[in-house]
C-alpha cells in the first residue's frame, strides 16, 4: 500500500503541474512534508515514535499514538481494542525504561507526574509506581524482564506486525487500487505465460508420440533403437573401449554399408579407343578416365575418375563470370537505347528459376498459407553472415560473421543483444547446446571447440582437437545433451592413390568425425568414414539422437547408427559437395542441398534411393556474390543452413538472392511451389532458420552485408 501512495502521489503531483494548479501543488508538498502516516510506511511510523523516545518528548509521543489511535486504530472491530491498549502500555513502559538506563531521574518523575491520573485506576501499572524508588531495577524480579534486550525488540516486531497487517487490510480508496490491478495483471501475464510453456510442452509430447507411432512402421532395427535407453548406450560405449578391434555385427549387418568411391574400375572393352575418356577433355565436370595396365596380372582396365567438389566449384565461378560479363555487356549495348524507369528490373536477365519462382510468388489468386505479419531488423555486425541459429527454446538467437563475432540477442518482447563473443582465432560453425539451452558451441579454424555459457557470458572449456584437422566445420548436439558431434577438416589434402599421378583431378579435403561426451569433456570415439577420411561438412541428428545424418565433401551422405557407433549406409548424393542435410518431419527421409544445385529427398531404407529431386538457382546453393564499386566482389561459399522446415514439415524456407523463400513440398513436381518470398534485404542470403511455435513462425534470414531479418508468419489453417 505504501508504494501505490507513493505512485499516487508523484502522479498526482505532474498532473498538477500539467494543469498549472500551483497553489494546490504547493500545499500537496506542504501536507505530504508534515503527512504523519509516513505513507503507509510501517517503518517510518516505528521510526518516528523511536525518536520521541530517544528525545524524551513525552508530548510528542502522546500526541502521536493519539493520531494513530484516531486515523486507524479507532475504525478497528472491539476485539482488536485489548491489543491496543497493550501496544500503548507496552509504548510507555519502553519510554519510562529508557529513562531509567540513561539514569535521567528527573523525567522519570516527569512521567509519574504527568501520568499519575490516568495509570492508578490500571492494575498493570500499580506495581510501576515503586520503580523510581529502586535501586537497580533490572536486577528486581519485577522489572528485570522490561530491562532486557529481548523485550524491547520484542515490542518493535509486534508493533510493527500488527500495523503491517492493518495497512494491508483496511479499506483504500479507488485511486490506489490501479497498484493492485497492475499486480493482477503481471500474475495473469505469468499464468499465460506457464500455460503457454505446457501448452508447447505437451505439444512436443504429441508430436514426438506421433513420430514414435510412425517409427513402429520403420525396419525392426530403427525400432530397436527406439527402446534403446542411456544404459545400453554406456554398455555399447563400454563394451567397444574394451574392445576396439572387434568388429561389430548386428541388426545392421544385412544392409548395404556404401562401399562405392569416387573411383570405379571397369574392364577394358574389346576394340575400344583408347582416346575415349581421356583425362585432358577441357569440361571439369564431367568424369574423367583414362587406360591403365596391372603391373601384377597384367590386365589393362579403364580408371573413371569422379568429379569432386573444387572442380564443380571452379566450374561454377567461372560460368557466374561468364554470365556476369554477358549481362555487362548487354547494359553496354542498351546505353544508346530508352532509359528503363528507377524501381523496374528486366526479368529477362534474370535466372530462368528465379524468374519462375519470382511470377509463382506473385501470382494472384492462389492462397498463402502463411501471412507475413511483420519483419524486423537486427543489424549489429558489420560483415557477411555464416552462421545464424535459434536455441532449442526459441528465445535466443546466436549469430557469426566471417569476422569471427558470435552475437548471442533475443527477439522477445524486445530485439536485444544480450552477449557479445570475440575470438583471437576464426570462428567457423556453432552450435547450441540442447541441456541446458543456455551453452553455446564454438568451433574454430585453428582445431579447438569452446563451450560457451551465454548467461554467465564466459568460457566454460575449450578442447583442442587435432592439429592435423584445425577446421572445425560442422557441430551437432544430441538431443540428449550427454555428448555432440564435431567435424574437423585439413586445409589440403592428398592420399596416395592412383588418382595423384593423374593431371586435372580434385580430390576432397581430407577429414575426421569425432564423437565428444559434454559432461567428462573428453572424446569418446572417432568415426569410420568410408571410402577414405573426408571433410564432414554439415550433420544433423533424428529426434532422439539414435541416428546421425552427414553431408561430406566427396558427395557422399553417410548415415550413422549412434547405439553402435557405425555407419549403415552411404550413398552418393550431389556430384559435388553436400551443404545441407536434414531429417524430414516422419524421419522416413532425408533432405539435402549439394554443390551441385539439387534439393534431393532420400529415402533412408532404400540407400540411393530418390523420392524427389528440384533444380535450385545459385541464389540458394552458392557460391554467393556480392558486387560492388569499382569491380569490388565478394564470394562466399556456404556454410550455414541453407533450409528449414517448418513444424509440419509440409514447407520449406531457402535462400534467394533479395531474402528467403518458402516453397511447398508436393511429390511428383519437377520443380519447387513457391507460396512466399519475404524479402527484405539488399544482398544475398546465405543462411536460414525457422522456429514454429503454434500457428506463428519465425523465420530468420542472414545475408552476406551483415543484415539479419527476422520475420514472423501466421499459419492459415486450410
Amino acid at each position: 500500500m505504501s508504494c501505490a501512495a507513493v505512485r499516487t502521489d508523484e502522479l498526482v503531483r505532474e498532473y498538477l503541474v500539467h494543469r498549472g494548479y500551483t497553489s494546490a501543488l504547493r500545499s500537496l508538498d506542504a501536507d505530504i512534508k508534515a503527512d504523519k502516516g509516513k505513507g503507509f510506511r510501517v517503518d517510518k511510523i516505528i521510526e518516528q515514535l523511536q525518536q520521541f523516545i530517544q528525545c524524551y518528548d513525552l508530548s510528542g509521543l502522546k500526541d502521536y499514538w493519539t493520531y494513530l489511535d484516531r486515523s486507524l486504530f479507532s475504525r478497528l472491530e472491539d476485539v482488536y481494542k485489548p491489543t491496543v491498549n497493550k501496544l500503548k502500555t507496552s509504548l510507555l513502559r519502553s519510554y519510562l525504561v529508557h529513562t531509567v538506563q540513561t539514569r535521567n531521574t528527573e523525567k522519570t518523575q516527569e512521567f509519574f507526574q504527568k501520568q499519575a491520573v490516568e495509570l492508578q485506576a490500571q492494575p498493570e501499572w500499580r506495581d510501576w509506581f515503586a520503580l523510581p524508588f529502586i535501586s537497580a531495577p533490572e536486577q528486581n524480579p519485577t522489572f528485570c524482564s522490561y530491562f532486557s534486550r529481548q523485550w524491547a525488540d520484542t515490542f518493535l516486531v509486534s508493533l510493527h506486525n500488527f500495523l503491517a497487517v492493518l495497512f494491508q487490510c483496511m479499506p483504500q480508496p479507488a485511486l490506489l487500487s490501479f497498484d493492485a490491478e497492475v499486480q493482477r495483471g503481471s500474475s495473469l501475464q505469468e499464468e499465460n505465460e506457464r500455460l503457454r510453456q505446457m501448452l508447447f510442452a505437451l505439444q512436443g509430447d504429441s508430436r514426438v508420440k506421433k513420430a514414435e507411432v510412425i517409427h513402429h512402421k520403420l525396419p525392426p532395427y530403427v525400432q530397436h533403437m527406439d527402446r534403446l535407453g542411456d544404459t545400453e548406450l554406456d554398455l555399447v560405449s563400454n563394451q567397444r573401449t574394451l574392445n576396439p578391434t572387434t568388429p561389430s555385427r548386428g541388426f545392421f549387418s544385412f544392409l548395404p554399408q556404401g562401399k562405392r568411391g569416387p573411383v570405379r574400375v571397369v574392364p577394358a572393352a574389346a576394340g575400344s579407343s583408347p582416346t575415349q575418356g581421356a583425362v585432358g577433355r577441357k569440361d571439369p565436370t564431367a568424369s574423367q578416365s583414362m587406360k591403365v595396365k596391372d603391373s601384377r596380372t597384367g590386365v589393362a582396365a579403364m580408371v573413371t575418375v569422379e568429379p569432386t567438389a573444387g572442380c564443380v566449384r571452379h566450374k561454377k565461378q567461372m560460368d557466374h563470370e561468364k554470365e556476369r560479363k554477358e549481362l555487362f555487356s548487354k547494359q553496354q549495348k542498351a546505353d544508346g537505347s530508352e532509359a528503363q524507369p528507377e524501381g523496374q528490373n528486366d526479368l529477362s536477365d534474370l535466372p530462368t528459376n528465379q524468374t519462375r519462382a519470382s511470377a509463382d510468388v506473385g501470382g494472384a489468386g492462389a492462397e498463402q498459407p502463411f501471412i507475413k505479419l511483420s519483419q524486423e531488423e537486427y543489424g549489429e555486425h558489420h560483415s557477411s553472415i555464416m552462421h545464424c541459429r535459434v536455441d532449442c527454446s526459441g528465445r535466443r538467437v546466436a549469430s557469426l560473421d566471417v569476422d569471427g563475432v558470435v552475437k548471442v540477442w533475443s527477439f522477445n518482447p524486445i530485439m536485444q543483444t544480450k552477449a557479445t563473443i570475440m575470438s583471437k582465432s576464426p570462428l567457423l560453425s556453432l552450435e547450441w547446446a540442447t541441456k541446458p539451452d543456455r551453452l553455446l558451441l564454438l568451433g574454430s579454424g585453428t582445431g579447438s571447440v569452446r563451450l560457451y555459457d551465454t548467461e554467465a557470458k564466459k568460457n566454460l572449456y575449450e578442447m583442442t582437437i587435432d592439429e592435423a584437422y584445425p577446421r572445425i566445420l560442422s557441430l551437432s548436439c544430441s538431443p540428449s545433451g550427454t555428448s555432440f558431434v564435431c567435424s574437423a577438416a585439413a586445409h589440403t589434402s592428398r592420399s596416395g592413390s592412383i588418382t595423384d599421378t593423374l593431371p586435372h583431378v580434385c580430390l576432397p579435403v581430407s577429414g575426421q568425425l569425432l564423437l565428444w561426451d559434454t559432461k567428462t569433456v573428453k572424446q569418446q570415439l572417432q568415426f569410420a568414414l568410408e571410402p577414405g577420411p573426408v571433410a564432414v561438412n554439415c550433420t544433423a541428428f533424428n529426434h532422439n539422437g539414435n541416428l546421425l545424418v552427414t553431408g561430406a565433401a566427396d558427395g557422399f551422405i553417410r548415415l550413422f547408427d549412434m547405439q553402435r557407433y557405425e555407419s549403415v549406409m552411404s550413398w552418393r548424393a550431389h556430384s559435388g559437395e553436400v551443404y545441407s542435410v536434414e531429417f524430414s518431419y516422419d524421419e522416413n527421409t532425408v533432405f539435402s542441398i549439394g554443390e551441385d544445385g539439387k534439393f534431393i529427398q532420400w529415402n533412408i531404407h532404400r540407400s540411393g534411393v530418390k523420392q524427389s529431386e528440384y533444380l535450385l538457382s545459385q541464389d540458394a546453393v552458392g557460391p554467393f556474390v556480392l558486387s560492388g564499386y569499382s569491380g569490388y566482389k565478394q564470394v562466399q561459399v556456404a556454410h550455414g543452413r541453407l533450409f528449414a522446415f517448418d513444424s509440419e514439415g509440409q514447407h520449406v524456407l531457402t535462400c534467394s538472392g533479395s531474402g528467403g523463400l518458402i516453397h511447398r513440398l508436393s511429390e511428383g513436381q519437377a520443380c519447387l511451389d513457391s507460396v512466399l518470398s519475404l524479402g527484405g534485404h539488399k544482398a544475398p542470403v546465405v543462411t536460414v532458420d525457422w522456429c514454429s511455435a503454434m500457428d506463428c513462425g519465425t523465420c530468420l534470414t542472414a545475408s552476406m552485408d551483415g543484415k539479419i531479418k527476422l520475420s514472423t508468419l501466421l499459419a492459415q489453417k486450410p
